[in-house]
């Protein structure tokens, strides 16, 4: 496993770190807690060592926390605040407790709440009071993006990036790479559409699945129609999975990127089989002409590092 300085903190994530939404059960259907650990266990005999999860994921965190007795050390654990009801503190308290952990290496907060927010004023004294190691932000915008990076509140930012979502991360590339916060990666395979095992027509569970919820049959229909454009990846990189979930780690800023997995099975390959090695140039390049394609993409970092690859 290959591991990757989180900014200019001392973390060092690995390469892939585990997506934690889907061992919680409220995204893709009920997950067997035997299931759940034995995934997480899997991850890192194979050298995963960062979780991401949340409040909101279910039972996310109280498995996380059954799994790290006795492991906490050999984990950078990152969990978010989605500005609960009752409030920061309270919520990072129940948190602490479901974790079975003194602190949070990575605290993020579940979207931009804006820069004269009073909540950055809490951030800071829990920070200060070690319960939070390092702050992020999980982001949607490049405006967000931009502001965040003159933060020196913000240690490091979560935003999506795929194949079919270039931006806003190849917007802002540069500037995050020029500014030293560490960047997390979610959304890498689109929620499963970029594995390639799904095709036009197909249709989710309305309360089991929360793609049923998230995008319209139409929206799902028009990605899968989108992700026939780089079907070229099953002959250049071996199968459209493994070129989507390495085409983030062809970009300096990145720190790592987020995958899921609900059982052993899919942790072996998720986190022993993909290669972290990036693309090769022609892939990024093919790549590039393919966003252009479809109108996803603009000029950016990417032309840049395939022309520093060919050099």
């Amino acid at each position: 496993m290959e591991y990757r300085r989180f900014g200019q903190t001392d973390l060092e994530p690995s390469a892939y770190g585990f997506g934690a939404w889907g061992i919680g059960g409220s995204s893709y259907g009920p997950v067997q807690k035997s299931d759940a650990l034995a995934a997480l266990a899997e991850a890192e005999e194979q050298g995963c060592n960062l979780v991401d999860t949340a409040a909101v994921y279910g039972e996310s965190e109280s498995l996380i926390g059954e799994f790290l007795r006795g492991r906490r050390d050999r984990w950078i654990v990152a969990t978010k605040y989605s500005f609960q009801k009752q409030g920061l503190e309270r919520t990072l308290e129940q948190q602490l407790e479901r974790l079975g952990t003194d602190h949070v290496d990575l605290y993020q907060l579940h979207s931009d709440p804006g820069p004269d927010a009073p909540i950055w004023e809490q951030l800071e004294r829990l920070k200060q009071d070690g319960k939070i190691r390092y702050l992020g932000v999980s982001l949607y915008s490049h405006r967000s993006i931009e502001w965040m990076l003159d933060s020196p509140l913000i240690d490091g930012i979560q935003v999506a990036f795929s194949l079919l979502d270039p931006q806003p991360f190849l917007r802002c590339s540069e500037a995050l790479e020029r500014s030293g916060k560490g960047v997390l990666i979610r959304s890498s395979l689109k929620s499963g559409l970029l594995t390639g095992k799904y095709k036009p027509g197909t249709r989710f569970d309305k309360g089991r699945d929360h793609r049923a919820e998230d995008m319209t049959p139409q929206e799902i229909d028009t990605a899968l129609r989108q992700l026939e454009s780089f079907r070229f990846l099953e002959q250049t990189e071996g199968s459209l999975l493994l070129g989507a979930a390495r085409y983030p780690l062809a970009f300096p800023a990145v720190s790592s990127v987020l995958l899921g997995a609900r059982n052993a099975e899919q942790a072996r390959f998720n986190f022993g089989e993909i290669p972290r090695q990036p693309l090769s140039a022609e892939s990024l390049a093919r790549i590039e002409q393919a966003q252009k394609a479809l109108g996803l993409g603009r000029r950016s970092l990417l032309r840049r590092i395939v022309d520093r690859l060919r050099r």
